[in-house]
């Protein structure tokens, strides 16, 4: 190495050292408004989990607790959740705060660097700047209102992102390829979606790896805690209102959209919101297909996170968290002004509160709007999932025609 190349070096590790210590300035207005909270809306999410964890260690019935007034709120993982919830439960509350939120940002570090990998590796003098951008990416990203939720809440779903992304985006990867899905699956259900992009992009060999995982996750609490898991396959899992409230705002999915609708009888939403999730499925799933086929993986990653979301019986504002790879899709290489004046639009978008604008106009009494509004992030979804899947090719498209004709 010469002594220009070690002078590089050098400076790059304290561009990143400084650019760690900006982004942790920059974030800790936030940590600060969420662990100092009143005890008993802080981190609740947490709580559930380490609670869970401690209702095993004393050989109480998982399923039957609910946390302290004024939230009572339930365990609704799988059973292998609260299993790994168990280390939570060996912490004392305040080290569990400290050490979930660190977790969160760490999973967000993860998130960032793999999906904004093409804009951070850019050739020439940019690589220069990559410490400042990954800095301000992350600082940008940490306050989207689906990832603020992580910290208030103290949610695992920026964990579960950061796992199915790292599966499908690395490029030697030292595990086997899979295996993060299938825990993903395991934990929260909801990421069983990465199973059908591997089923449909014929990933035959990663997705029996990350079938083989998530049965052998979820068949080994049958073996060590058999009520439990007798428990939440044939009873918790049938009740969605254990999740909540189905028909609340912060409830985004197809489904809770058409709750909202107050339609003549259940039966018939039900009907409409099946319809919807073929329609859709079909229409995302496709879209993440072609996506693959174009080495566009993290268009397809996207697509499929939204499905997520969407198609899920419940899907609360938190579980968004899937909107740091959409904007990095929809940014690729940072070099299509236009596409990165979407990304600004679509991270305006859900900074801001959007539907409970829509219960504010509720109580004001303006009709129709005010459920466009309340329903403002699963629309805007939707909208993404058509701006990622038909759009995004057909400009990639029309940019390459015009270089060709230069």
């Amino acid at each position: 190495m010469t002594g220009g190349e070690a002078t590089a070096v050098r400076r790059r590790w304290w561009a990143w050292a400084v650019a760690v210590l900006v982004v942790a300035a920059a974030v800790a207005p936030l940590v600060q408004q969420w662990l100092t909270n009143p005890d008993d809306q802080r981190l609740v999410d947490l709580d559930v989990y380490r609670t869970g964890g401690q209702m095993l260690l004393s050989g109480r019935p998982l399923y039957d607790f609910a946390t302290p007034a004024p939230q009572l709120l339930p365990f609704t993982y799988p059973p292998i959740a609260g299993m790994l919830a168990v280390p939570l439960a060996e912490l004392s509350w305040g080290t569990a705060q400290w050490v979930w939120t660190a977790g969160i940002f760490l999973a967000l570090v993860v998130t960032v660097a793999f999906a904004f990998r093409e804009v951070l590796a850019a050739k020439g003098d940019l690589r220069r700047y990559a410490p400042w951008l990954f800095a301000f990416l992350m600082v940008t990203c940490a306050y989207l209102m689906p990832i603020r939720d992580q910290v208030r809440f103290g949610q695992v779903d920026i964990l579960l992102v950061a796992l199915c992304l790292a599966d499908c985006a690395a490029r030697r990867p030292w595990w086997p390829r899979g295996l993060l899905i299938g825990l993903a699956t395991a934990v929260k259900l909801t990421p069983g979606v990465f199973l059908i992009y591997l089923l449909v992009t014929r990933q035959w060999r990663t997705f029996f790896m990350a079938s083989f995982v998530s049965a052998l996750l979820t068949l080994l609490p049958f073996a060590v805690i058999p009520r439990d898991a007798a428990g939440f396959w044939f009873s918790a899992l049938l009740d969605p209102e254990r999740l909540g409230a189905n028909a609340a705002t912060t409830n985004q999915s197809l489904r809770a959209m058409l709750i909202r609708l107050y339609l003549p009888s259940e039966t018939l939403t039900s009907v409409i919101w099946l319809l919807l999730v073929a329609v859709v499925g079909w229409y995302g799933f496709r879209g993440a297909l072609r996506a693959y086929r174009r080495q566009e993986e993290m268009t397809a990653v996207a697509l499929t996170g939204l499905m997520a979301v969407l198609l899920s019986p419940v899907a609360w504002i938190h579980h968004l968290a899937w909107v740091v790879i959409v904007l990095a899709a929809i940014v690729g290489d940072g070099r299509d002004q236009v596409r990165v004046r979407i990304a600004v639009g679509v991270w305006l978008f859900y900074v801001v509160p959007v539907p409970w604008w829509g219960v504010a106009l509720k109580v004001a009494g303006v009709p129709v709007l005010d459920k466009i509004v309340q329903d403002g992030f699963g629309l805007g979804a939707l909208a993404l999932v058509w701006l990622l899947a038909s759009w995004l090719p057909k400009r990639g498209a029309a940019l390459d025609r015009a270089i060709t004709i230069r």
